[in-house]
């Protein structure tokens, strides 16, 4: 019978991270580019919780995970506030025209 251990949530946690990285760097929209900072951020809740999941008695990876957690829903509420005030000007969210908004 297969056991899932800390190597398969290791190599989920670097798929992920990949995807992420992938997704900052090849997308042009801004909420691809968001999406892409989400996956990066779930991939290390992913090694946090895992890597407690295997320490005895320890729930300091929760603790941190939690607190990313918080950190990406504050981060996703900013940035929504800041595309939706970008398309108001520019009527596009694609991060090429951003050099438009220079004062």
């Amino acid at each position: 019978m297969l056991t899932v251990g800390l190597t398969h949530y290791l190599v989920l946690a670097a798929y992920m991270f990949c995807c992420g990285v992938f997704a900052m760097m090849v997308k042009r929209n801004a909420i691809g580019i968001l999406i892409g900072v989400e996956l990066v951020l779930n991939a290390a809740n992913i090694n946090l919780v895992a890597f407690t999941r295997y320490q005895v008695g320890s729930i300091d990876g929760q603790i941190a995970a939690i607190f990313v957690i918080v950190l990406a829903a504050a981060e996703a509420a900013i940035a929504i506030a800041i595309f939706v005030n970008y398309y108001a000007n520019l009527a596009t969210i694609d991060v090429d025209q951003g050099s438009n908004l220079r004062g």
